[in-house]
């Protein structure tokens, strides 16, 4: 362990495969399991450029939150829709509800075996009406 602490302070960027391959390179056998194991043991991992995945496109619009401060108290002051998949024998089946906030009611639903636009439409426009 204080050859492998050596090693990463040496080079940082390295994983448990170089690590396990610097310390064959000194005549020491190990695996890299357990060099992985004896990594996360001490608290060490290898250093470099993660991807980052949640950072939104600086072009995107961010769209106030309408929601703030309201109380939903009272049935038909606001209603959410949610699509969701079912996995099925063959493929998926999808569905879309359309619910009301305070009550949790379904006031609506649809599935279908395509995702498309024509899906949640006429729900909507159903709902609306």
């Amino acid at each position: 362990m204080r050859l492998m602490d050596e090693l990463h302070l040496k080079y940082p960027f390295q994983g448990s495969r170089g690590i396990r391959n610097e310390l064959w390179s000194m005549g020491y056998k190990v695996g890299r399991s357990h060099v992985r194991t004896l990594m996360q043991k001490m608290g060490i991992e290898a250093i470099y450029k993660k991807p980052r995945l949640s950072a939104p496109h600086p072009g995107h619009k961010i769209y106030p939150y309408l929601l703030r401060g309201l109380s939903v108290t009272e049935a038909n002051t606001v209603w959410t829709s949610d699509i969701t998949y079912i996995p099925m024998a063959k493929g998926f089946c999808y569905l879309v509800a359309v619910m009301d906030w305070a009550s949790r009611k379904v006031l609506s639903w649809r599935l279908s075996n395509t995702l498309d636009p024509s899906l949640a439409l006429p729900l909507i426009y159903r709902t609306l009406s």
